[in-house]
């Protein structure tokens, strides 16, 4: 028989449910208007009708088995889940939004997702018509199942130095592929491990005896009638993870393997099918813009993931009560009218507040810079087309800095707010332990987190160069050029933060952050150029540059949104409150900087730190309805703590209740281990005929 709590007992009172809605009540906006305003009436709409049909689904509706079983059986019902999610996309005739919408309340990494996500782009992006109606064609009807294979065991950021060949023999028309060491091995290849039959492959193109660096192939690697490895290739998953482990990610090596001419993604090079030679690409910055597409996702994605675990923490510690704050003890109103005190809510206490309100604005930083991303790549798309490569530097550098900073943002913040959740933060049932493992790897994929800062500084130092040598104008100036050229004109600037009042003052924010980038950019300059200080030797404050450039378009970003636009109904007071705070917490948080720079005084910082507490007292009545706002239903959320109407522990104990453990008086593992060690001594036992032990 399995444990079950009594049902009559109920939490202390005030109960979860009327905490939460207090807080609601509290609010000074709607929480349905932001809604609108982030999301729009038609995605809402679409998310509605979609998470309707996921939760009615026998296979995708129920999650429950998540947080009790291996990876054996989760992988195979993932597997399950990936075709059902095919066959409701068949069904329902689902656009590539309509999915990606089912996919992101599904929440589960899926053995299909590098087969959507990469392998039929690259298709799109890089092959020929020819090639697209080939592979691409049977891709979408999912008659293939593709992956993308870059990384090696030895080489993942480094992609010049992956070692796997392919030499074209013009005799057969054939690309022979070739794994030479143990380091070429194909590795972390998702969707490899089981799932997929056809790879692109990234392979060094050699031809005429001449090296041409890496180049996608598309390369049948299994059977397709039975699945089985095709002869010269060895294939497999690489084994359990600390997190995605429902995704086969999988390792592959070649033996002498041949490639039909057709399987070289052509659109942008090619060999000559009779002689092998090579013809270039022509431009080799084309591949940048897909790439800044990808970035401005991830920067959207990461406002996903900081609001899903504020809201989880927020929400828990609003019904969450520990002791009593006996300046401002908290009072409710008894079933006989009296007034009663409680114990206080842990989200009244300034240094809970103090940890999670930063995040919230962190969310909606992320939301307002990645889509002024999506607008800068559709604008230089235009440009692209006419020929215009001017914007594209800029736009790429900057991408690329601000996916390593918000990845970094919304893996932090995960673990902040399960730590802020106290012990229950530490079950799975809070739902911030498996989503923090399977987004975790965020901050290596699509680029090193640390590597990427290199490409944003390389650029914004050359940058500096070319404005002192006379080579940009105001008139193909960019936001970053400006200012940098702002500040070059006056290094010796202070701030002009004399009073708390010009610490809401958006524009006098801006200043700072622009004048702490490029006083770090500046410095490392001069230590490269004059200093001959070597590259290695930078490394840190090339960190420290991209990142204080990112962290200005985020702030540049939110204050252009929330100061110099209309908002519907009340909603501009409230964000503006929060960008504000976003300002001041990453101030703070960044105060070294600008203290070094010289343009803030250690008074002025101080200030700063004191005005930061002040601005996290007025967004308190706002922060449920701030998350709430997200709507986020409790089927994405998968989570106790999290629970839209407050009933946290009774979800906890129904969550416990499912434990496989709990499904039996006596658990298995009893009679093998537990009951020899006690019968041992069972001639010493004085039990009555219950089996109760008496002295």
């Amino acid at each position: 028989m399995p444990v079950q709590f009594p049902k009559h007992l109920k939490p202390i009172e005030p109960q979860g449910t009327a905490l939460l809605q207090q807080e609601r009540n509290n609010a000074t906006f709607n929480s349905n208007d932001l809604t609108q305003f982030i999301y729009g009436d038609d995605y809402l709409k679409s998310k509605n009708r979609i998470l309707q049909i996921l939760q009615a689904d026998p296979i995708l509706g129920d999650k429950s088995h998540r947080y009790y079983n291996g990876r054996d059986v989760r992988f195979k019902k993932s597997l399950a889940a990936a075709n059902r999610l095919v066959e409701l996309t068949r069904i329902h005739e689902w656009n590539d939004q309509e999915f990606g919408i089912a996919e992101f309340l599904f929440d589960e990494p899926s053995p299909f997702r590098l087969h959507r996500s990469m392998f039929m782009p690259t298709l799109a992006n890089q092959g020929t018509e020819a090639q697209k109606k080939l592979y691409l064609e049977p891709a979408i009807r999912h008659e293939i199942i593709g992956c993308y294979a870059q990384t090696e065991l030895g080489h993942g950021s480094n992609v010049r130095g992956l070692e796997t060949t392919a030499t074209y023999q013009p005799e057969t028309q054939t690309f022979v592929f070739n794994s030479p060491t143990l380091t070429s091995s194909k590795w972390w290849i998702g969707g490899l491990g089981v799932a997929a039959n056809h790879a692109i492959v990234m392979a060094r193109l050699i031809s005429q005896d001449k090296d041409h660096g890496p180049h996608p192939f598309v390369v049948q690697i299994r059977n397709l009638e039975n699945h089985e490895p095709l002869e010269g290739v060895i294939v497999g998953d690489i084994g359990p993870k600390f997190g995605f482990n429902t995704v086969d990610n999988g390792f592959i090596l070649f033996k002498d393997f041949h490639v039909p001419h057709i399987g070289f993604l052509a659109r942008y090079s090619s060999i000559d099918k009779a002689t092998g030679e090579y013809k270039t690409p022509p431009n080799s910055k084309l591949a940048y813009g897909t790439m800044v597409f990808v970035r401005a996702n991830i920067v959207l994605e990461s406002r996903v993931v900081l609001a899903r675990a504020a809201t989880i923490a927020i929400r828990y510690s609003a019904v969450r009560s520990q002791g009593s704050n006996t300046s401002d003890p908290k009072k409710i109103t008894a079933p006989d009218g009296s007034m009663k005190t409680v114990e206080t809510p842990v989200l009244d206490y300034t240094m809970q507040q103090y940890r999670l309100f930063p995040i919230i604005a962190q969310a909606y930083a992320c939301h307002f810079t990645g889509q002024e991303m999506h607008r800068m790549y559709y604008e230089n798309q235009a440009k692209m087309e006419r020929g215009d490569y001017s914007y594209l530097a800029d736009l790429h550098a900057s991408s690329s800095g601000l996916k390593s900073l918000t990845t970094t943002l919304a893996v932090n913040a995960i673990e902040d707010c399960r730590r802020a959740c106290g012990g229950h933060g530490f079950s799975l049932f809070s739902g911030l332990g498996q989503f923090y493992q399977d987004y975790l790897p965020k901050v290596t994929w699509e680029g090193d987190n640390y590597l990427l800062t290199q490409q944003t500084s390389r650029y914004l130092l050359k940058t500096l160069r070319s404005i002192r040598l006379g080579k940009i104008s105001q008139k193909n100036s960019t936001f970053s050029s400006s200012y940098i050229s702002e500040y070059l004109s006056n290094p010796q600037a202070k701030c002009p933060f004399n009073s708390v009042q010009d610490l809401n003052n958006p524009e006098a924010l801006v200043s700072a952050f622009k004048f702490r980038a490029a006083f770090l950019i500046d410095k490392a300059v001069h230590a490269i150029d004059v200093d001959q200080i070597s590259w290695n030797d930078m490394l840190v404050d090339i960190y420290r540059i991209s990142r204080a450039h990112c962290q200005l378009l985020m702030v540049s970003n939110f204050v252009q949104a929330v100061f110099n636009n209309k908002k519907p109904g009340n909603l501009g007071p409230v964000l503006q409150r929060v960008a504000i705070l976003f300002c001041l917490s990453t101030l703070d948080q960044e105060a070294a900087d600008f203290l070094t720079s010289g343009y803030l005084a250690p008074e002025q910082a101080m200030m700063v730190k004191q005005h930061l507490i002040q601005i996290i007292k007025t967004i308190r009545p706002d922060v449920v309805a701030l998350v709430d706002a997200f709507d986020f239903p409790d089927y994405l959320l998968n989570s106790a703590l999290g629970e839209n109407n407050g009933d946290v522990y009774e979800k906890m104990v129904a969550m416990t209740e499912k434990e496989p453990m709990n499904q039996f008086k006596v658990a298995d593992g009893y009679q093998e281990f537990i009951r020899p060690l006690i019968h041992k001594g069972k001639d010493n036992w004085k039990l009555d005929k219950n089996g109760i032990a008496r002295l």
